[in-house]
């Protein structure tokens, strides 16, 4: 993998590379780049082992294409008809798989059979997608939560993000993490619902906290990353530019979020479900290899911390 990635996640490297066995990733439709490359490298650095399901002869031409034909690997090969995500999650239901990855499926396509009731996949309150990024000239890494599966989250179910952030967080070990609600404004208003749910949740919090974190809101982004535009706007707040995670107040503005600073300010960036019974690693399929490698590495560290 990259050294810049490496430097910015060593931590969350490092644990994962002190796995005493590898995890079991089965990846949902195997037949993608990226993924296979960030899979491989992780297979060689020693705490994956790759399990490929899908069309045999998509996924074999991938592999001869990538020079990768000769790496250790299993390959479940299952004909069209037949859900490679729903596959995927009975071989891990069966103890035959430890980690899910997405591949080559659409997002819906993905996440139906995660939240299928069916499958039993629920452990916490909400299932929700965290995305983890090192903002350039950012000291910290950033979490940003929710950005694919809560399109216009209740108040309830942003108290369920902020709870799977935290979580998260702790993964990487970041013990108590200052939690932004993000919004236009910093001052409740009544015709922006998202302020008056921020104020209440913060309000929540230091009656009778739900979750370990100092949460601020509602606040905007630029008092959320720099201290400097907390001082020039008089905003009395010690976390400005010191924040571990900002809670997105939907779907929209999340995962616009994430995208411009990925592609415009050039953050390095991995996601994982949290609030799951198994370790999921979600990515697009645009990602690159260092970033399924990275969500793999926190997958890996997932394992036997799911209670966390």
């Amino acid at each position: 993998m990259s050294e810049t990635f490496a430097h910015d996640f060593d931590t969350i490297v490092e644990k994962a590379k002190a796995r005493q066995t590898p995890a079991r990733v089965v990846i949902a439709g195997a037949d993608v780049e990226n993924i296979l490359l960030g899979a491989f490298d992780a297979e060689e650095d020693g705490f994956v082992t790759p399990i490929l399901v899908g069309n045999r002869k998509k996924i074999t031409d991938m592999l001869d294409r990538l020079g990768l034909a000769d790496r250790k690997y299993d390959l479940q090969p299952v004909s069209d008809d037949v859900n490679v995500v729903q596959y995927s999650i009975e071989m891990i239901l069966a103890g035959k798989a430890d980690v899910l990855m997405r591949g080559n499926t659409q997002t819906r396509d993905f996440l139906m059979p995660v939240l299928n009731k069916g499958n039993h996949l629920l452990s916490h309150g909400l299932m929700t997608h965290v995305v983890m990024l090192k903002i350039p000239d950012c000291e910290k890494i950033t979490a940003i939560s929710d950005v694919t599966i809560l399109v216009e989250p209740s108040i309830e179910q942003r108290k369920e993000v902020i709870k799977n952030m935290v979580r998260a967080l702790r993964l990487i070990g970041v013990e108590n993490p200052n939690i932004a609600l993000l919004s236009l404004v910093e001052k409740p208003s009544f015709h922006m619902r998202d302020t008056v749910e921020a104020q209440t949740l913060v309000m929540q919090q230091e009656e009778e906290p739900f979750a370990p974190c100092n949460l601020v809101g509602p606040i905007p982004y630029d008092l959320i990353i720099s201290k400097e535009a907390a001082r020039l706007k008089n905003y009395d707040c010690p976390y400005c530019g010191k924040f571990d995670g900002i809670v997105a107040p939907n779907l929209l503005s999340g995962n616009l979020m994430i995208k411009i600073l990925e592609n415009n300010a050039r953050a390095n960036s991995f996601g994982i479900i949290m609030g799951a019974k198994i370790p999921i690693a979600i990515t697009s399929r645009s990602d690159s290899k260092e970033q399924a490698y990275l969500s793999l590495a926190a997958a890996a560290l997932m394992e036997n911390r799911l209670d966390v």
